[in-house]
């Protein structure tokens, strides 16, 4: 089977959740069988093609920018997946969706997955969120299969519009509690001594509002806590600018960039707690990242986040920074590691949130997906 993928800036080792996403799930299917290409995008790629793990990845150019980016390169993505030909077009995000329509009158059987209902980022204006939530209707009504990353968001699109899908969760990959500590050596900071976070440098991460709490915390906490963010920001603007200043600002605050593989794992593997207070998140995989490693987590509470199944008191209000800095000294002013049950939280993530058997259902579907498309055009063009 032949799969063609767009909504991704490729990968490996490129920041964010569907790049994420996508470096798991296509390797895996090339290993059951599938001829996958990746149509990337070449300010993050580079130009030049080139096959990760079986999977080829082609390079488009478009412009670095967030109103247009994906717009242009999904449009020229689209026409490009056409050239190539495939049995399955699977666009990813409600952005690249705008062009559903469009596939679909070239004659591509198109698959979508929704991460998520983006024009809830704060990031956005009213412009660009008109523009996702009609990439939304348009993908939702037009694509073949729909895929939801969560099961709140496949209930959302059916009370909208009606229209059953299939929740397909985004997964983690299971390591071993890292052993090492190089990298807590290089940024000084000891081990299950400091508060981690994780992602990308924009509004609705919530991680100003950790900032805050985190500056509270300390100023009645004189145990040398620490908070280490690792990410960046995809596009610097004048809120990660700013943020990146008041963290520069701030005694005992750790900003690594963006880091993958070991430097994060042994991040997550030495935390005493991890924090994410996102106002909004389709499924978030560095939360099942964290959990994998048996980590202790605070989350806001959102659906998202709900749908990992954590103690009730584990969630706070997304920008309720009393609340949270509340929450911090709860789990920090008395911190022990004896107190955590960790395996059992590695085990509930190895069997809940398991790659291999998401590429099982993806592949399924992409089947279903393709053998409807077959008969569709039959009836359409008796022989």
């Amino acid at each position: 089977m032949k799969v063609v993928v767009l909504g991704t800036r490729g990968f490996p080792n490129i920041q964010g959740g569907v790049e994420t996403h996508c470096a798991e799930l296509y390797p895996r299917l090339v290993a059951a069988g599938c001829d996958v290409t990746v149509i990337g995008r070449a300010p993050y790629t580079g130009k030049a093609p080139y096959e990760y793990e079986g999977v080829k990845i082609i390079p488009l150019a478009c412009p670095k920018n967030k109103f247009l980016e994906a717009v242009w390169h999904t449009f020229c993505g689209v026409l490009k997946a056409r050239q190539i030909g495939c049995d399955v077009l699977h666009i990813h995000a409600i952005g690249p969706a705008l062009f559903v329509p469009l596939a679909r009158l070239l004659g591509m059987n198109v698959v979508m997955t929704h991460h998520g209902p983006d024009y809830d980022r704060k990031k956005w204006n009213a412009v660009a969120k008109g523009v996702l939530k009609l990439g939304e209707r348009l993908g939702v009504k037009f694509a073949n299969h729909v895929i939801t990353v969560s099961k709140a968001i496949a209930a959302m699109v059916y009370q909208k519009y009606g229209r059953e899908v299939t929740a397909i969760p985004n997964g983690v990959v299971i390591f071993p509690r890292a052993v090492g500590r190089h990298v807590l050596s290089r940024y000084n900071v000891e081990q299950s001594k400091y508060i981690l976070a994780v992602g990308r440098f924009v509004p609705e991460k919530g991680f100003d509002e950790l900032l805050q709490s985190f500056q509270q915390f300390s100023a009645k906490n004189q145990d040398g806590w620490k908070l280490v963010i690792a990410g960046d920001a995809d596009h610097d603007d004048d809120f990660s600018r700013k943020f990146k200043q008041d963290c520069r600002n701030t005694s005992d605050v750790v900003l690594t960039g963006f880091i993958k593989g070991r430097e994060l794992r042994e991040l997550y593997s030495h935390a005493a707690l991890f924090v994410l207070p996102s106002y909004h998140e389709g499924l978030p995989i560095v939360l099942l990242e964290a959990l994998s490693y048996g980590a202790s987590c605070l989350v806001s509470d959102i659906p998202a986040n709900r749908e990992v199944c954590l103690e009730k008191d584990r969630y706070f209000k997304p920008g309720d920074i009393p609340t949270m800095t509340r929450k911090l000294h709860q789990y920090l002013d008395n911190f022990s590691e004896d107190s955590m049950d960790r395996q059992g939280m590695i085990n509930y993530i190895r069997e809940t949130y398991n790659w291999d058997h998401i590429a099982e259902q993806t592949l399924g579907l992409y089947q279903q997906s393709a053998s409807f498309s077959r008969a569709e055009k039959a009836e359409t063009y008796p022989v």
